[in-house]
């Protein structure tokens, strides 16, 4: 997987992040640099863990599915890609303010789970681990940071489509992943 390809997956990875961080930012009203540093950190910390435990997980199946790695992966990034767009059509959910170390802990784990599967692929790709989950990470960061602020200007306008356009990026990386293997690319 290139850099470019990295850099579009650790974005579609922080979508859901971000849309959580615009809910937190419009139920807050009046934010700070503490709620953005907060929230980024939960985010950005949860998103960069999960794959490296997801990769973990992926490498004791790895030989096992070596031939069909490219259609593993692509599965997994397509039905992660087309929930978040599934998600972005749904109701708009309750905007909690709370920043409390439990609540932050439960939004950062459930936006996460999609990052977890994604480090299953990195098992079956030829990927360097650390520099991936670190990329991941700083991403999310600067979305969810940048999340809370949006959320706190203009409300929740550009929480479903950040999610449907994070779903797509993760579909064609997904497609991208399998045609390379497929040698069609």
């Amino acid at each position: 997987m290139n850099t470019l390809d990295l850099l579009l997956l650790a974005v579609g990875l922080s979508m859901d992040a971000f849309a959580v961080s615009i809910c937190k930012g419009l139920s807050l009203g009046k934010i700070s640099w503490r709620h953005m540093v907060l929230a980024g950190l939960w985010f950005g910390i949860f998103q960069a863990l999960m794959p490296a435990i997801g990769y973990g997980l992926g490498s004791f199946f790895a030989d096992m599915i070596d031939a069909y790695d490219h259609w593993v992966t692509f599965i997994l990034l397509g039905a992660i890609g087309l929930n978040m767009i599934k998600e972005s059509f749904e109701d708009q959910e309750h905007c909690d303010a709370s920043m409390r170390p439990y609540t932050m802990l439960m939004l950062a784990i459930a936006t996460s789970i999609d990052a977890l599967a994604v480090g299953v692929t990195f098992a079956f790709m030829d990927i360097d681990l650390l520099p991936s989950v670190t990329l991941i990470g700083i991403t999310t960061f600067l979305f969810s940071a940048a999340g809370v602020k949006v959320g706190s200007l203009f409300g929740t306008r550009y929480k479903n489509k950040a999610e449907c356009i994070g779903g797509i990026v993760l579909i064609l990386i997904g497609l991208k992943i399998l045609l390379e293997g497929l040698g069609v690319l």
